[in-house]
């Protein structure tokens, strides 16, 4: 079945807040493998001229990814969640994300479209510090191959 296209233009407002951690951070950097001080030093990042530690790149994944389970899952989408492939994901940052920053992401759907026998979703989520001011946009394309003949 098809993505219902009717969906393209819709936005979920956030549902929740994430404070980011310096240990959620580290942990993450563990995971990744990334040994970089501005991840887990304080006065690393201070003498960089940051506030408090920095999270990597693609961090915001974590709080992202539970906005994009709420698009997929959703029954009248018509997502076959077993089907579905992550196809490309992107980050465009207007300031690191810190240590203490209480972020909220609101998520919009920017196309639908079907191509040789497969939908694509192309989402895109606004994450936001607790004043409002935009920190990051990621985009992520879906893909939901469809049923072979």
């Amino acid at each position: 079945m098809p993505l219902d296209q009717s969906f393209t233009g819709r936005s979920y407002p956030p549902q929740t807040s994430y404070e980011v951690s310096r240990e959620k951070i580290r942990e993450f950097a563990d995971a990744i493998g990334d040994t970089n001080p501005l991840y887990r030093d304080p006065e690393a990042a201070r003498e960089a001229g940051h506030p408090d530690v920095i999270a990597p790149p693609t961090f915001l994944t974590i709080i992202n990814l539970a906005s994009i389970n709420a698009i997929v899952t959703d029954p009248e989408l018509g997502l076959n969640y077993s089907r579905m492939v992550h196809g490309d994901q992107g980050f465009t940052y207007t300031r690191p994300v810190f240590a203490g920053d209480v972020l909220e992401v609101t998520t919009h759907i920017d196309n639908i479209m079907a191509r040789a026998g497969n939908d694509f979703i192309n989402l895109r989520a606004d994450i936001t510090d607790a004043a409002g001011q935009k920190v990051c946009t990621t985009r992520a394309q879906l893909v939901v191959r469809g049923e072979s003949a």
